[in-house]
């Protein structure tokens, strides 16, 4: 007896369901991601989408709410809707959670010292997405809080992407990192993914951030991505948190 052929046939898999208002914004997306509407600037009123869609104008809502939710879009009361922005003062400590032990935030000071192309390591390349020896963009900073040296960053981009980056500009200014290549090179960091541990400072680390080699420091490792869902940062932040702490809301 064939004991195979009375097996029962293998399912197919499950054709993939999306929602509609996920579809809308899907294609919302596909049009920040090629430029239709670019930082700060309004998007059409959700009637006007609605229209353009052909579907109901609570469905393109549900499809806003979501990405409002995730920081791609911004409701202003009686204005619109925009497409958020890192220039916007209200994100600026979207992506950086240190604070003084009293609590209040207090605008930090950077202070870029290199910037150069170098071949990526297997471990940036890893995170990347691209080959070992692919050219990086390697940039080293300071950042400051009320004077003193709180993070030493090193920071690793896609080279393609941000290609005539330089010291000069790194420096110049008081934007964010962020806006500057929002603005610049036309790359903006939608959401990030961070990995915290205690680490001992190194000879390297010791010497910016003035603690003695093998104080605690906190480890901040941070991959940020794009539309798309593509890598295009990885950043290695190593904070002194004698008087500060990180912050993380939850919920």
């Amino acid at each position: 007896m064939n004991r195979e052929a009375n097996r029962p046939a293998a399912r197919s898999a499950a054709p993939t369901f999306s929602p509609l208002y996920r579809q809308i914004k899907d294609f919302l997306i596909a049009s920040l991601e090629q430029g239709e509407w670019g930082p700060g600037d309004a998007i059409p009123s959700e009637g006007e989408l609605a229209q353009r869609f052909n579907v109901s104008q609570g469905t393109v809502r549900k499809a806003i709410d979501e990405m409002a939710a995730e920081n791609l879009l911004v409701r202003r009361q009686g204005k619109g809707t925009f497409v958020s922005t890192h220039s916007d003062p209200r994100s600026f400590y979207r992506f950086l959670r240190l604070l003084p032990d009293d609590g209040v935030a207090v605008q930090s000071v950077s202070n870029p010292f290199l910037c150069e192309t170098v071949p990526a390591s297997p471990e940036v390349a890893g995170v990347l997405g691209l080959q070992p020896a692919d050219p990086v963009i390697h940039v080293k900073r300071l950042l400051s809080f009320s004077g003193q040296t709180v993070v030493f960053d090193q920071i690793y981009l896609l080279a393609e992407l941000f290609s005539g980056l330089t010291l000069e500009a790194l420096r110049a200014g008081e934007r964010s990192l962020y806006s500057l290549f929002e603005s610049d090179f036309g790359v903006r960091m939608i959401n990030a993914e961070e990995h915290l541990r205690a680490v001992a400072a190194d000879a390297e680390s010791a010497g910016h951030l003035g603690v003695a080699v093998g104080a605690p420091l906190l480890l901040v490792e941070r991959t940020a991505y794009t539309y798309g869902n593509k890598p295009v940062e990885w950043r290695r932040g190593l904070y002194c948190t004698e008087k500060h702490y990180y912050r993380n809301d939850l919920g």
